[in-house]
């Protein structure tokens, strides 16, 4: 089964890491990715720009509209995800909790629906 971890995080905090942090933390997640390719476990994932490059949409009564940045202010934003194949849920949570950013944000585990 399929699950998305998405990972959420406070982004000013990121911003704000001096450069030997920031690298350590490059280094960890590159650790961790390159841990799930090996285990057959990962499926895709990247990190996301800062929600300052966001645009939501929505449609309303036939119009669409645009509002810059996220839908909602929130403490943690969503910086990342894992697309990842995992036997259950058991061991979709045991992916997630090895994500570096688990120590400090928090990672959201959602199956994902498979249309055939």
């Amino acid at each position: 089964m399929q699950y998305l971890l998405l990972i959420y995080r406070n982004e000013q905090k990121l911003i704000n890491m001096n450069p030997t942090d920031r690298q350590k933390v490059s280094e960890e997640y590159g650790a961790y990715t390159q841990s799930i390719i090996q285990s057959g476990h990962f499926k895709a994932g990247d990190g996301l720009q800062p929600t300052t490059t966001a645009t939501t949409v929505r449609v309303r009564e036939g119009k669409t509209l645009t509002t810059d940045g996220p839908f909602a202010e929130t403490r943690e934003q969503l910086g990342g995800y894992y697309l990842v194949e995992a036997k259950d849920l058991d061991t979709a949570i045991s992916l997630a909790a090895r994500i570096p950013e688990a120590r400090e944000g928090s990672i959201e585990v959602r199956p994902v629906m498979i249309y055939k």
